[in-house]
């Protein structure tokens, strides 16, 4: 839902451009270092340092709004750059979620890892479900919206993340409730395509 009201966050977006702007970075090169500060995260998940991972996290998700912000201020939002930053969002997220399959969470009614591959399933289908509509042109303007955009996954991953420090069983719910999210907000996708489809 968060993608539906980006113009909310216009403010943020210029403060944030204006800040990273005088960096000697470019827009895609702040995509790149989001995927390696997940990296640096998944590695202190591993080394018990829940801090620093979420950290990590926070960071990797900065540098998600700031890319695009980046590339606004100087003008230079390109296909290639838009491209670049779905495929690192992507990665992103599904080095994430190898961080908590690798700290072996409780099982609840299922294996945390049947869970972690239903989150994953979940929003790689969301994701595709958007682009296979550009693709096939069922949609003229992009699928947005949904009970579980990118947005709200973040936020989620951020106090699961936060979690681990206190009890980890609240850490399955929360993947729990993102398994049944991102499929229902995938199913949605389909619908909404499928919908535009038949007004055509």
């Amino acid at each position: 839902m968060l993608d539906l009201h980006r113009d909310k966050f216009a403010g943020l977006e210029i403060a944030t451009a204006g800040i990273f702007c005088r960096l000697p970075f470019t827009p895609n090169q702040y995509t790149g270092l989001s995927v390696f500060m997940v990296l640096a995260c998944v590695i202190y998940m591993q080394a018990g340092a829940y801090a620093a991972a979420l950290g990590f996290f926070i960071i990797a998700g900065m540098l998600d709004l700031i890319d695009g912000a980046v590339a606004r201020k100087r003008g230079l939002v390109s296909p290639r750059g838009a491209y670049l930053d779905t495929v690192a969002d992507r990665y992103v997220e599904s080095l994430l979620l190898l961080g908590f399959m690798l700290v072996t969470l409780p099982r609840v009614f299922l294996p945390s890892h049947v869970w972690l591959f239903l989150i994953l399933f979940g929003s790689t289908m969301t994701t595709y479900a958007k682009a296979a509509a550009s693709e096939k042109k069922l949609c003229i303007n992009e699928l947005k919206g949904g009970l579980m955009s990118r947005g709200e996954r973040m936020i989620l991953y951020s106090i699961a993340l936060l979690m681990l420090n206190f009890n980890w069983i609240w850490v399955t719910y929360i993947m729990m409730a993102l398994a049944l999210l991102t499929n229902i907000t995938a199913f949605q996708r389909i619908a909404a395509a499928l919908k535009r489809a038949n007004k055509c």
